[in-house]
């Protein structure tokens, strides 16, 4: 395990013909050039064209490093945040550290922000979390971000080569699942598909900064490793076992457990996965409380909120359409939607989709939610509802779904909860990863 805080180099922005922002404070270009004010990147004709402050020019670097002092910021123009999901939108953002931007091997711009570990993680949990959110949640969610963070980390030394995207696929069956993010040029990327960080584009608060100092170099361990301690939005209710999602790997610490002070029943059946769902049981992220949704989701965040339980309605011929969109497959008239297994929260991870020309067996989670929506569903735990005419054939088709996310680790909305009813950091880490202990490694 490690003695020592990291840096790491975190992908801003990635296939662009151009980056351009601000640079606010005392930055060095290529270790020698003193450089500050607007900057724009562009590619040229053999590498990256460069412009900085009132009249440098540079023209096909291999790359672009800049130097930051301690307080020097760099804005980036139009950087995408919420990547694919239903809110994704574009913002102008504000970063501390060292900016990399470099011209990736078909050609387009990649901007790299490379940082320590602990300044990483205070915009982590600011940008995960509201400023307002408890110290107790802000500790758990710096102690788990940090375990996943460097659990990743180490994980890709050993897997250097091995594919993001696995799949099994015949000619009846598509299991795909994402076991980690496939970056060549930096450890992690900004958005939800890693860890989202918005640098400081909002200002740091307080309680974050003293959150991730309280907690520095606490990590989540177990049988002498960092933990690979994943997170979600909502569980709905009971959290999901990793191998529903990802590699069919047991990990003790990553199991389904009751989000609440007493147990739930796993969930077994189509009969059961109907009443959980169907229903509304006592469990720590389920609440509609405003004050505390208000006080630890970020604004974007708070635009959903039937994340507990949700609904979704199509059209028969609009979810055929989507199908055919999103998964390349022409299904023809479709028939039915089977559930085939499910995890004990109640999150699918196969599914039967039949239709008319076609018919097929598709999974994980992740694969399903990205089939079934235009971004993605809120979660794979959901039970449909086919209206059919006369003749048999659906005309409407309804998702109940419970959940945000694929559920497996710490509950957010749910940890946010427990830190409100007095639970402190650790008695929140230790309720979602069982098992598991805390050490300070540096």
């Amino acid at each position: 395990m490690i003695s020592h805080e990291p840096i790491i180099k975190i992908g801003l922005l990635e296939n662009r013909m151009e980056v351009a922002g601000e640079l606010k404070g005392g930055f060095s270009l290529n270790d020698s050039v003193a450089v500050d004010g607007d900057f724009q990147a562009s590619l040229g004709t053999k590498g990256i064209d460069f412009s900085a402050g009132k009249g440098l020019k540079l023209r096909d670097q291999t790359e672009i490093t800049l130097k930051s002092d301690r307080q020097s910021k760099f804005i980036l123009r139009n950087v995408t945040i919420g990547i694919q999901f239903h809110w994704e939108r574009s913002e102008d953002e504000t970063f501390l550290g060292d900016l990399q931007i470099i011209r990736q091997a078909d050609g387009k711009l990649t901007a790299i922000n490379e940082i320590g570990v602990e300044e990483y993680l205070k915009s982590v949990v600011s940008s995960e979390m509201s400023a307002t959110a408890p110290l107790e949640l802000l500790k758990a969610h710096s102690i788990t971000s940090r375990s996943w963070l460097v659990a990743m980390l180490e994980r890709e030394q050993r897997n250097v080569g091995v594919p993001s995207r696995r799949s099994h696929e015949s000619k009846d069956e598509i299991i795909r699942w994402y076991d980690r993010e496939d970056h060549k040029y930096f450890d992690v990327c900004a958005d939800d598909h890693c860890q989202r960080y918005q640098g400081v584009t909002k200002i740091i608060s307080q309680a974050a900064d003293d959150a991730v100092e309280a907690t520095r170099g606490m990590f989540l361990v177990y049988n002498e490793e960092i933990c690979d301690s994943r997170f979600s939005k909502a569980c709905g209710g009971i959290s999901e076992d990793f191998e529903t999602a990802w590699e069919d790997k047991h990990i003790p610490y990553l199991t389904a457990i009751s989000d609440s002070r007493t147990g739930h029943k796993h969930v077994r059946g189509e009969e059961e996965a109907s009443q959980w769902i169907m229903g509304s049981p006592e469990a720590y992220c389920n609440t509609s409380d405003g004050k505390i949704l208000q006080n630890v989701l970020p604004s974007f965040d708070q635009e959903t909120t039937d994340f507990f339980r949700w609904k979704v309605e199509y059209k028969r011929e609009d979810l055929e359409d989507l199908l055919k969109l999103k998964s390349g497959i022409d299904f023809g008239v479709l028939q039915d939607l089977q559930p085939l297994a499910r995890g004990p929260s109640g999150r699918i991870f196969k599914l039967r989709i039949e239709g008319s020309k076609r018919s097929l067996v598709i999974g994980k989670e992740l694969e399903i939610r990205r089939w079934l929506s235009k971004s993605h569903l809120f979660s794979s735990a959901f039970v449909p509802e086919i209206g059919r005419d006369t003749q048999g054939t659906p005309v409407r088709i309804v998702l109940h779904g419970a959940g945000w996310g694929h559920g497996v680790g710490l509950c957010q909305i749910g940890a946010a909860v427990m830190a409100t009813q007095g639970f402190n950091a650790e008695q929140i880490v230790k309720h979602y990863f069982r098992g598991a202990v805390l050490k300070k490694l540096y």
